[in-house]
């Protein structure tokens, strides 16, 4: 997308946390520390296993329970494979821009991105794949209708460096009205797994609205009810189905 670095936009919605909340949330922070190589996550053991696979390490296949899920999530099974490279990679691109861009490197850092792109991927599809994850992050915001004007402010004001027409793509992203379909129809093929985790991450999952969304994104998605309730298991989050 011209002139929005949305791999920027990504990795500082990842980094501030301002679209991650409920259990998932605490997933998130265990990949970002792994991403950063800090240690600030809840769980450093998480935080290993998920190190791990971002690092393309393939040692923790038998970990079973949520390393198993994220090695598929973040790894890229053959799902994953299918529309690009894994998450893992691009999670740690966009956190890699995101830094970038907050010491005045970020066109640098993307000329680079270009040129070192992970097997697999191009760039312009990292970028399409980028761009899904932050509209899932923010359409799984919206779903239960609390992003009021205050809470856009919040979040834009954590993006970081950003330029004028990046405020203008958050904002337009905040204030559009809710299309779960028409969302679904933008979602790379072998990524609809990736989608539901990132938007589970952005939700509480504490009203009827909210788990109304959820099912209706897993309707479109194609997504079995035991898929669903696998992802929620692993998360700690309620189950959707019973």
């Amino acid at each position: 997308m011209a002139n929005v670095d949305v791999m920027k936009i990504l990795g500082g919605l990842l980094s501030s946390g301002a679209l991650s909340r409920g259990s998932g949330s605490n997933v998130l922070g265990s990949i970002i520390g792994a991403v950063t190589g800090g240690g600030g996550t809840s769980n450093s053991g998480l935080g290993g296993m998920v190190g791990g696979m971002l690092g393309g390490g393939a040692a923790q296949t038998g970990s079973g329970g949520i390393g198993d899920l994220l090695g598929g999530l973040l790894g890229g099974g053959a799902g994953a494979q299918s529309s690009g490279g894994g998450m893992g990679d691009l999670l740690g691109m966009a956190m890699r821009q995101f830094g970038a861009a907050q010491q005045g490197d970020a066109t640098q850092a993307r000329d680079e991105l270009r040129s070192h792109m992970p097997r697999g991927m191009d760039f312009e599809q990292a970028e399409q794949q980028a761009e899904v994850l932050i509209r899932a992050m923010i359409n799984a915001a919206k779903s239960d209708g609390r992003v009021d004007a205050g809470e856009q402010e919040k979040i834009l004001g954590q993006l970081g460096e950003v330029t004028q027409d990046e405020v203008d793509f958050v904002r337009r992203e905040l204030a559009e009205p809710l299309d779960v379909q028409d969302f679904v129809r933008s979602i790379p093929r072998g990524m609809e797994q990736q989608i539901y985790a990132m938007s589970l991450m952005a939700i509480d999952l504490d009203t009827n609205q909210e788990a109304r969304y959820l099912h209706e994104l897993a309707q479109g998605a194609g997504l079995s009810p035991d898929v669903c309730n696998q992802i929620h298991e692993q998360f700690g989050a309620p189950r959707l189905y019973r």
